[in-house]
């Protein structure tokens, strides 16, 4: 695999020889490709906005200015974190024979994203801060990386199904760059090929099978001004991002003045706070009722599965700005939002370790994720068009990637 990189910089045969400056003289030849890679872990971490250049040049060992001498802004920095990956998965999967095994074309997947884990939460949320250009560029390159896993699926899985298990399976293998949990590169490389190989296979007959119906908690309605401007401002935080949206966008939605906002909510980051703990408590409420009247692991998983489906078709909105925006939130804000994700992980981890007792709780875990991945891109694929088809469908997907 050939790793992308921006343009070198200038050669020493373009500049005065100085011999005296040791700043100079230990310049490494591969710097460009450090900043790439410390902004991609610091914009995965702490999202566009928050990210500043002089902590990304601080992970680098250089001054902000040495920074702007490679990359005119912080924009400019951030396009080229959001190619890497995609570029890195292109070439890699150039080099894959046509017509190989699909095994051959997932480890080819797996191993770039795993080389590019740290930075690749850039592409799954944070991409939407490109420019039009950049964007198009992007997608177009993720769409030959899709249609290269499609092509390898229907030939050796058929028949057909508008590309929803490729995308799934690439899901199941990008969800690494979503978390953190400690495991060997070359175990998460095989433990998500593998998955997402079982994506690849999983039939159409098998959706819904043995799944109960599920009974999501209902979203409450809106009764105070407080909730009317949480009900106003998620759809505006998951269609713009939180930092697009303004105090006034939101206070118009209500009929407010900007300024009568703050008699109910301290800042707009208490309004995403307060989305954010919505988001938790309905998957919670939603989490406690399928597993009522369970009666093993293997029907625990499922449950688990098919409720995370409904609830991620049921609350699309909500649940990609807790998704996306949590990162942006204040430590003590965040705080209580990271523990009831380790909860639910934890819900799942479990039952998955009893219906599949050779999975440490490492390889669990990773596991739960790509369950995970495996639901975004696949809903994003099906637009979220609800419906019970399409739950069933991304549910089998869901257990497929688990293993069960």
């Amino acid at each position: 695999m050939t790793e992308p990189h921006g343009p070198a910089p200038a050669s020493a045969s373009a500049r005065p020889a100085v011999t005296t400056d040791p700043t100079t003289a230990a310049r490494p030849r591969n710097r460009r490709q450090l900043i790439v890679e410390a902004a991609g872990r610091v914009f995965s971490e702490r999202g566009y906005h928050r990210a500043s250049m002089e902590e990304i040049a601080a992970g680098v060992g250089i001054t902000a200015a040495a920074l702007y001498r490679h990359f005119p802004n912080k924009y400019a920095l951030f396009a080229e974190c959001a190619d890497v990956m995609a570029q890195g998965l292109v070439a890699a999967l150039d080099e894959v024979p046509p017509g190989a095994p699909l095994t051959d074309v997932l480890d080819a997947v797996a191993g770039v994203t795993v080389a590019y884990r740290a930075s690749g939460g850039v592409y799954r949320w944070e991409a939407r801060y490109l420019n039009r250009e950049d964007r198009r560029r992007l997608r177009a390159k993720f769409g030959r990386i899709v249609g290269r896993v499609d092509e390898a699926v229907r030939r050796e899985y058929p028949p057909a199904d508008e590309r929803l298990r490729a995308v799934a399976a690439l899901g199941a293998i990008g969800s690494v760059t979503m978390h953190r949990t400690s495991i060997a590169a070359r175990r998460a490389e095989s433990l998500l090929s593998a998955s997402a190989l079982r994506v690849a296979a999983a039939g159409p007959a098998a959706a819904g099978d043995g799944v109960r119906p599920v009974e999501l908690p209902a979203q409450p309605v809106p009764r105070t001004r407080r909730a009317e401007i949480l009900a106003a401002a998620v759809p505006l935080f998951a269609r713009d991002g939180f930092a697009n949206v303004t105090n006034g966008q939101i206070a118009r939605e209500v009929g407010l003045a900007p300024s009568a906002l703050y008699r109910h909510y301290p800042g707009k980051v208490d309004i995403l706070a307060a989305a954010c703990l919505q988001a938790a408590g309905l998957l919670a409420q939603g989490v406690e009722r399928s597993l009522r009247e369970v009666t093993g692991p293997h029907e625990a998983v499922a449950a688990l599965a098919a409720t995370y489906v409904a609830y991620s078709f049921e609350y699309t909105a909500l649940n990609s700005v807790a998704e996306a925006e949590l990162a942006g939130l204040p430590a003590d804000l965040r705080r209580p939002l990271i523990h009831a994700q380790r909860e639910h992980i934890a819900v799942w981890e479990q039952q998955l370790r009893l219906a599949r007792p050779e999975l440490d709780p490492r390889q669990a875990r990773v596991l739960v994720h790509a369950g995970f991945g495996v639901v975004v891109e696949a809903g994003r694929s099906l637009r979220w068009r609800d419906g019970p088809d399409h739950r069933g469908a991304v549910t089998a997907l869901v257990v497929a990637a688990l293993g069960l």
